[in-house]
């Protein structure tokens, strides 16, 4: 397994978290007249609900554990302080416009690994659709007919909008890992933390939601007469949806090996035409391969 070395300090003391057995990972233990030097940790967003960090906050219990052995340096959901350099930042949210790129550029140079969190960050998410509408449409639909006939006649405004384009964060910068799904699911963000605190590579397996949902014991959303995204995207998040009787819609993105003409081909044997199958690979996966017409 490669090793990925963060930037820890000289003094290392190998401890377990309270109440996780085997789980090792390092922590400053305090050198007389020596400098405390945990790595940092920052959290950026861009376009989207910011609801990725909501659910990183509410993991209190776990989350105490890890406060004590990196530094977040910045946090917009929970504190305000500006950091240099970042051993890890997490990007959450879609990129937009010019200047959203050319922040992600700088946080990416001033950053020892990057992590897309979230379907915004990883596939472009619902705001992606817009990709697919005529820019006049778009501000038509979301501000009215007045509002989008006075701004297009604006010189300075309009410009700005009909040259937005929704564009995932690997689309810019390069990525080292990803956080999947809307939101993400806490146990993952952890996992890899802890990974990376530990000098080794977090291990995500690439499997469907299919695997996740026969372990489960569901019903099969194809066998109940319905359409399902399952078979193509990623595992991970514990078929959450159709545990709970819901199809799966594939907020964590196409599976690198999926068989996209084959789930096609699925969906339209099941009723659903070309344009109902689009529509549904666009609602999460919008900067993806299988959104393009």
């Amino acid at each position: 397994m490669r090793c990925w070395q963060m930037r820890t300090l000289s003094d290392q003391r190998v401890i377990l978290l309270s109440r996780r057995s085997g789980l090792q990972i390092f922590r400053d233990h305090g050198i007389a007249g020596g400098v405390n030097m945990k790595p940092k940790i920052a959290f950026f967003d861009f376009a989207s609900c910011e609801g990725c960090q909501l659910a990183i906050l509410n993991c209190e219990d776990i989350l105490l554990d890890i406060l004590n052995l990196v530094d977040i340096v910045e946090f917009r959901e929970a504190i305000s302080e500006m950091g240099s350099r970042y051993d890890v930042a997490f990007i959450e949210g879609s990129i937009h416009r010019d200047e959203d790129i050319q922040r992600l550029q700088k946080i990416r140079k001033r950053s020892t690994y990057l992590v897309a969190m979230g379907a915004c960050a990883c596939n472009g998410n619902v705001q992606g659709r817009s990709n697919f509408v005529a820019p006049a449409e778009n501000f038509k639909v979301v501000y009215g007919e007045d509002a989008r006939n006075s701004v297009q006649v604006d010189p300075e405004y309009w410009p700005l909008w009909a040259h937005t384009r929704v564009r995932s964060v690997e689309d810019i910068v390069k990525v080292d890992f990803h956080l999947r799904g809307c939101p993400v699911v806490p146990t993952e963000f952890l996992h890899l933390v802890k990974s990376l605190l530990n000098g080794t590579q977090p291990e995500t397996p690439a499997q469907a939601v299919c695997v996740e949902c026969k372990k489960n014991g569901n019903e099969c959303v194809f066998d109940r007469g319905e359409t399902c995204l399952g078979p193509i995207i990623w595992g991970g998040c514990d078929s959450v949806c159709t545990n709970n009787g819901y199809s799966c819609d594939g907020c964590r993105g196409t599976l690198p090996y999926a068989n996209l003409e084959a789930h096609r081909q699925l969906l339209l044997d099941k009723g659903l035409d070309e344009k109902d199958i689009t529509s549904r690979y666009r609602l999460f996966c919008s900067t993806e391969a299988v959104a393009a017409d």
